[in-house]
């Protein structure tokens, strides 16, 4: 994880500081901060982030140069059940899928937790 307080960035000039946080925040810190991020995204009538709410909240987001079909792309990327939004759990397991390596971290984390179990588990 990113013990030296260097952001990760990838060749596109995106900063990963999920990791950062996870590590400041812990688990549960980390997952409230994930929810209180939806919640100033998501629609408030109708509880998802969908496209208008997207929209809405691009600029704050550093996202309002997207066109329509950009924003649109990033509501498929994590909606998992094709209704054309996303739900607070399809949201946070987007935030986790975007960051490599807290996604790496994860992996290690679980397959320690079951190496007394399975000490063949690889």
């Amino acid at each position: 994880m990113a013990g030296n307080n260097q952001i990760p960035q990838s060749e596109s000039g995106f900063e990963d500081w999920l990791p950062e946080m996870a590590c400041k925040l812990g688990g549960e810190g980390l997952i409230g901060e994930l929810c209180n991020g939806f919640n100033l995204l998501m629609d408030p009538e109708k509880g998802v982030i969908n496209l208008e709410s997207l929209k809405r909240n691009a600029a704050a987001l550093g996202l309002g140069d997207q066109s329509d079909e950009e924003l649109r792309g990033m509501l498929r990327e994590g909606d998992f059940d094709g209704d054309g939004a996303l739900n607070q759990m399809e949201f946070c397991v987007l935030m986790f899928r975007l960051s490599p390596e807290l996604m790496d971290a994860s992996r290690y984390c679980f397959q320690q937790s079951l190496r007394p179990d399975f000490p063949n588990f690889n």
